[in-house]
């Protein structure tokens, strides 16, 4: 072999070995310095308020005091990820003032999807920015960040360039893909078909992220929609499609489909992907667990919206939470906060509230409902075997 050579190779082993996750033998925390996240309205920080206007009050009231970009009432599931790692909450991309992107940043959106969608946020709500547009826009910041920090021009508020292999990509998007096919008038059995193409886009994106350094992977599956005011007021749903909590039971099932399949594609991604250490989180049954035992968690009302106005639900999805009418000149607030979403499950008949995201968290955070079952703060090791054994 040529000098030349053997020093390619040599270079070549040694960045691979600072991209290698470590063996989950090991027992200590994960040193992640930075978060990436993709996702939709469950994990958006403010990308769409940026682009559309600011969510309004009373949303942000119980933490931020003030509308801040979130559909809650408070935190979300990835500021108390960013929390336990020590990390200031994420910035939106889209977000031009007052972010710091130094330790990471959040491309999500709400009404973020996964395929493209047909239509616009005017027609349907759903975003434009869907998730093959939130990895072009990680890309740009990933190469524009290398070449800014180098200039020396708003460096502090960068990442640091090792931060990119180091840190957490968390994933939480999936959602309106399949409530897009019901508000197309789609049958149950339709929707589900074209799920594998969704999860295929999804798998593409984890697989471009690998190729761009990232190595240590959180991803959520869906929740379960058919407990969703905003689904179960806008869908229609016979008494006997109901469960015995009041969850809709064909949503609830292609929710579940789509999990099953996703965690398919994550078996096959740790098989393309051998330095990566990919965490499959199962959302789904901690949010199930928590509608239909809300009482006994110390929750009430968990199918009923806490901000909204009207209906079974408490929710009208022509005028949601913060929605105001016009009289005799005079803009009123009707669609109100409940007054205590400490207690409450649902925010606005599609989120869920502080306290929810919070119970949530605990519970995930621990490895409990995760495969491989290692706690968050363990994400970036390797499982053994690589593969999914819990959920099987």
């Amino acid at each position: 072999m040529e000098p030349h050579s053997f020093k390619k190779v040599v270079i070549g082993l040694i960045f691979s070995m600072t991209l290698l996750p470590s063996s989950s033998s090991s027992s200590a925390p994960c040193n992640l310095p930075a978060i990436f996240n993709f996702g939709d309205s469950n994990s958006d920080t403010g990308g769409l308020s940026a682009a559309f206007g600011q969510t309004p009050a009373p949303n942000g009231e119980t933490y931020f005091h003030a509308p801040a970009g979130r559909y809650c009432d408070g935190r979300l599931l990835i500021d108390f990820i960013a929390e336990s790692f020590g990390l200031p909450y994420l910035s939106a991309y889209l977000d031009s003032v007052g972010s710091n992107f130094s330790h990471g940043a959040n491309f999500a959106t709400a009404g973020s999807t996964i395929r493209r969608q047909n239509t616009t946020i005017f027609q349907s709500g759903a975003s434009p920015i869907s998730l093959d547009v939130q990895l072009v826009q990680f890309s740009e910041f990933y190469t524009r960040s290398k070449i800014i920090s180098k200039q020396g021009v708003f460096h502090k508020l960068l990442p640091k360039e090792d931060y990119f292999s180091k840190a957490l990509y968390t994933f939480d998007i999936g959602q309106n893909d399949l409530t897009a096919g019901y508000k197309l008038n789609l049958t149950t059995e339709q929707v589900k078909a074209y799920v594998p193409d969704v999860l295929l886009q999804l798998s593409e994106a984890v697989k471009r992220v690998y190729d761009q350094g990232g190595r240590t992977f959180w991803i959520h599956n869906t929740g379960p929609v058919g407990c969703l005011p905003y689904v179960l007021d806008r869908f229609f749903t016979s008494a006997t499609q109901l469960d015995k909590y009041g969850c809709g039971s064909p949503f609830n099932e292609v929710a579940q489909y789509f999990n099953q399949r996703l965690k398919d594609v994550v078996i096959q991604l740790r098989k393309q992907l051998p330095l990566a250490a990919i965490t499959y989180v199962d959302v789904y049954s901690v949010k199930y667990t928590l509608v239909s035992q809300a009482k006994k968690l110390g929750f009430e009302l968990p199918l009923i919206a806490c901000c909204g106005h009207g209906g079974k639900y408490n929710f009208n999805n022509s005028l949601r939470c913060g929605g105001k009418i016009t009289m005799k000149g005079k803009e009123i607030l009707i669609a109100k906060s409940c007054g205590n979403p400490s207690v409450r499950v649902n925010w606005d008949g599609i989120h869920f509230t502080e306290a929810a995201n919070k119970w949530i968290f605990q519970q995930i955070t621990s490895g409990s409902f995760s495969d491989p079952p290692l706690p968050l703060k363990m994400a970036c090791h390797l499982s053994k075997d690589g593969a999914m054994n819990k959920f099987r």
